[in-house]
């Protein structure tokens, strides 16, 4: 699917891995809806791209809803949804205190995982009603996992069974999608240079890019951008978690 004058509603869009991308999209020609829960950052983001932004909990349907169909009416359509937002938490199963809060469980599911099916399936019945391009494709899905989906350390029971369920729901969907014309791709990243981790002291971030073996630093957070333009590109994408991550394989803790 060609970039240049499609309509991309990215999510997370007002840091880190989505605002890259929002950037990426519209130097490429897209026009973009930058989603953030954050009004303010959106706005920021916005504003620097000559895009539009939306304020939204991902999680919710009504919040979700309304935001696509303000895409909608601005745009005239919507090809394609990078979904970028979600949170961590860390929280061991089982510590001194007590076992694992359940509430703060649940919110990294409902905002990761249902946030994503729910953005997901939004998009998707927006894109349906649009008009199929001379390959037959109304649009695009590039959802985020994590590395952590995989190899998920002491504390990440919570966040890396809601990026698992992100990946397990990757085929399915692409599957019930395929006879709309619309693709689904995860990017499973690892260690990037975001917000997220920003929070941490140096010294742990030098040592948590040294854990990659090539490139032996942290990601950049414009090379999830150029994946997620390129999946968007290459129609033979589909179905399919990509690894972004230097190689990456998390330790245990």
């Amino acid at each position: 699917m060609n970039i240049a004058g499609s309509v991309v509603l990215v999510t997370g869009g007002g840091s880190g891995l989505g605002a890259a991308t929002a950037r990426r999209a519209a130097s490429l020609g897209a026009k973009v809806a930058v989603l953030d829960r954050d009004a303010g950052r959106a706005k920021t983001i916005a504003d620097e791209i000559q895009g539009i932004s939306l304020c939204c909990d991902v999680a919710s349907a009504s919040d979700a809803s309304a935001c696509v169909r303000s895409a909608l009416s601005r745009f005239g359509a919507l090809h394609v949804l990078v979904h970028c937002a979600g949170i961590a938490h860390g929280e061991r199963t089982l510590t001194r205190d007590g076992p694992h809060e359940l509430e703060r469980f649940a919110e990294v599911i409902r905002v990761n995982l249902i946030g994503t099916f729910n953005m997901t399936r939004l998009a998707a019945a927006a894109m349906a009603s649009g008009a199929p391009n001379a390959q037959g494709e109304r649009g695009v899905i590039v959802n985020t996992a994590s590395a952590a989906a995989f190899d998920g350390q002491a504390g990440q029971a919570a966040y890396s069974a809601s990026k698992a369920g992100v990946v397990g729901m990757t085929l399915p969907i692409a599957r019930d999608l395929a006879r709309s014309g619309i693709r689904v791709v995860t990017i499973a990243p690892g260690l990037f240079s975001t917000p997220m981790l920003h929070g941490l002291p140096k010294d742990a971030l030098d040592s948590l890019a040294q854990q990659a073996p090539f490139p032996a630093r942290l990601g950049e957070p414009d090379e999830f951008a150029r994946l997620a333009m390129h999946i968007v590109d290459n129609p033979m994408l589909n179905g399919e978690v990509v690894r972004l991550d230097g190689a990456l394989r998390m330790a245990a803790r």
